[in-house]
């Protein structure tokens, strides 16, 4: 199992909703964990706040969220099953996205600052969550995937919107141009 990256097509698809909690479902949240540390770990200058289960091959409703997206240190992670944005509310705002399937390239994506999700935690129990800044942000951008959609399509066409991660962990910004006929980034 790895972190597909685009242009993989099965990024782009609807994932299937998880009838039953199985042990293979709980082994694949241990799973996306812990390939979340790794890509983490080969990355100095980025945290893994979150992963969704099409970004490693299991077109299933699952993602798994940090608990600490602040504390690098903090490695652990929750995982919701089939989450749902009941509502979304706050102001439209603009901030920086980047994707594990997406290298090195980071776009400035509007999304509402506040979002009520509901979602079964491994253990059965219903959910629902209300959180607001990065928190909502993350997972309004993971729920995304669950539905084949990828930050870049939030903001395909944009000009100054994109900013590429250099070697020191800068952002630089890059002009459209240079990435809107690139078939490994649209597919």
């Amino acid at each position: 199992m790895k972190i597909l990256q685009t242009p993989e097509a099965s990024l782009r698809e609807p994932s299937q909703k998880i009838g039953e909690i199985t042990p293979e479902i709980k082994q694949l949240a241990e799973d996306m964990t812990r390939l979340s540390l790794e890509w983490e770990a080969e990355h100095p200058h980025e945290i893994s706040s979150a992963l969704a289960a099409p970004q490693v091959g299991q077109n299933v409703r699952m993602i798994i969220v940090r608990n600490s997206a602040e504390d690098k240190a903090d490695k652990t992670f929750t995982a919701l099953i089939n989450p749902k944005v009941v509502s979304e509310g706050g102001r439209s705002v603009a901030d920086w996205e980047g994707c594990l399937s997406v290298p090195e390239l980071y776009g400035k994506v509007v999304r509402r600052e506040q979002v009520k999700v509901s979602a079964q935690l491994l253990d059965g129990a219903e959910v629902k969550i209300r959180v607001s800044g990065h928190l909502a942000r993350t997972l309004l951008h993971e729920i995304d995937h669950l539905d084949g959609v990828l930050f870049l399509d939030k903001i395909r066409g944009k000009k100054k919107a994109f900013s590429r991660l250099r070697d020191d962990g800068a952002l630089v910004p890059i002009e459209y141009n240079e990435i809107e006929n690139d078939e490994a980034l649209w597919g």
